[in-house]
């Protein structure tokens, strides 16, 4: 179990935009000798291991096209890959996992190959925010798979679990949060807007965002960690040091079901949901594969499995999928989530680091 906490974590540190990690070696599954074939990027280790055993196997009986996969480095390292190959017109992979902010790096440089909805039926399954889009309204990208972070307590510290986010302003939790410790991975200025300035659309203008800053300002003296180390923070919650803050739904999950006094809550605000994205690379030779491998994806048994063997959220609609109810709250929420902006880690990605270095973690 401990080992399914750990890697659980890792992919999506290799996915978090801005997040150091070490490259992984690409190591191609053993193919099968067929005429179709197709190179897929996932994140590496245990993220990999479940898609090569769950789904890549299955999808070559049910299309005959083998998948080579490949073990992608770090969610930016990867991008700069992918963009100096297809320069050079290659493709290291023709289909990969992608970070959002790491999406829209890629539409400006117009890495990504439009996708054709004609050839994707299975595509209507989706949520429509899991469709991205280049701002002329091409389909840049299909989402892949999503996640929670959510508010997290220790049971022995809070008998009741938190209903709402505002419970880390509350002063009655000095020195208790640990929060994430980056602008662009802890979405907390999104969590203030919907929180105090009722919705994201308060981020808009460079005054609502400086209100945002200055209100998750008053966090401040209620926060014993900024962590960087997903697994510092995790041991402190389990002992109780640090018996609030936000954490991934999932993984928060797993240490409950191993017996540890830990709680996962979807605040009345909503979770913070991050995804991960399929594009194609505009230098593959494989359209015709990659659009049956997207379509695959997009099926509500597909989406399933995965929640049920990887741990992620589904991208498709709730009501096309045979998840139990336990086995839905185990990776997702019905309550409407926060959605990251991911717009201003592109567009102002220097001033919000600025403002944050200045006024909240600094």
């Amino acid at each position: 179990m401990g080992d399914i906490l750990k890697t659980t974590v890792s992919r999506r540190a290799v996915l978090g935009a801005g997040v150091a990690g070490a490259s992984l070696l690409a190591m191609p599954a053993i193919l099968r000798a067929q005429d179709k074939s197709l190179k897929v990027g996932v994140y590496g280790g245990y993220f990999k291991d479940s898609f090569d055993k769950n789904i890549f196997e299955d999808f070559t009986k049910a299309t005959g096209i083998a998948v080579e996969s490949v073990a992608e480095p770090t969610g930016e390292a990867w991008l700069v890959q992918l963009e100096q190959a297809a320069k050079a017109g290659q493709a290291p992979a023709d289909v990969s996992m992608m970070s959002q902010v790491a999406m829209l790096k890629g539409q400006s440089t117009e890495l990504w190959a439009p996708l054709d909805m004609g050839n994707i039926p299975n595509g209507s399954n989706l949520i429509d925010h899991f469709v991205n889009k280049y701002p002329d309204g091409r389909i840049a990208g299909i989402g892949a798979v999503a996640w929670y972070i959510t508010l997290v307590t220790n049971t022995d510290v809070y008998k009741e679990a938190p209903t709402s986010w505002a419970a880390l302003w509350d002063p009655a939790n000095a020195d208790k949060l640990g929060l994430l410790a980056l602008v662009s991975n802890s979405f907390l200025l999104e969590v203030t807007a919907k929180t105090h300035f009722g919705g994201t659309n308060a981020l808009d203008t460079e005054e609502g965002l400086l209100k945002a800053f200055e209100k998750l300002a008053e966090v401040k003296p209620n926060v014993r960690l900024w962590y960087r180390d997903e697994a510092q923070f995790e041991q402190s919650l389990k002992s109780g040091e640090i018996p609030m803050g936000q954490y991934y739904h999932d993984v928060t999950g797993l240490a409950a079901k191993d017996g540890q006094p830990v709680r996962s809550t979807f605040p009345k605000e909503g979770g913070i949901m991050d995804s991960g994205c399929w594009a194609l690379s505009r230098a593959s030779q494989k359209t015709e594969e990659a659009h049956a491998f997207i379509n695959y994806m997009c099926q509500p048994a597909i989406q399933a499995t995965l929640s049920r063997k990887v741990g992620t959220a589904p991208t498709v609609k709730r009501d096309l999928l045979d998840l139990t109810a336990e086995e839905f709250a185990a990776v997702s929420s019905d309550i409407e989530p926060i959605i990251p902006r991911y717009d201003l880690y592109t567009s102002k990605a220097d001033w919000l680091n600025q403002k944050w270095t200045e006024m909240i973690a600094g």
